[in-house]
């Protein structure tokens, strides 16, 4: 089963994707911000990250331009789960090299059926 980054600085929300994603059968690695995350990303190779935008040390932006940057993770799904839902956001997300945009508060039917898209 693939191993997901679940990248958000709200614990409550980390719990939320955690469970939902674990309940699935995914292996769940956890960060509270861009920093945590990128150190992660580095110390083990994960199938997928999902990262909210609004962080602290590190935003969402940052942090998927600085994956996109390590050879390991050119081609890796990158999704935001954030509740900015500005097309500018998105666009910017989008040129950073996201592969899609959840908007909370997330269904997760819905976040299930997007990773189990992406994934392949």
């Amino acid at each position: 089963m693939a191993t997901i980054l679940a990248v958000d600085d709200s614990a409550s929300m980390r719990q939320m994707v955690v469970f939902t994603l674990k309940g699935a059968g995914y292996d769940v690695v956890e960060a509270a911000d861009g920093v945590q995350a990128l150190q992660s990303a580095k110390n083990r190779k994960v199938d997928l990250v999902l990262t909210d935008v609004n962080m602290p040390n590190m935003d969402g932006i940052t942090l998927i331009r600085q994956l996109r940057a390590l050879p390991n993770y050119k081609f890796t799904p990158i999704l935001t789960l954030t509740t900015e839902s500005a097309p500018e956001k998105k666009m910017e997300g989008k040129q950073a090299g996201a592969t899609g945009w959840i908007v909370k508060p997330f269904n997760p039917t819905q976040l299930l059926a997007t990773v189990k898209k992406v994934l392949g």
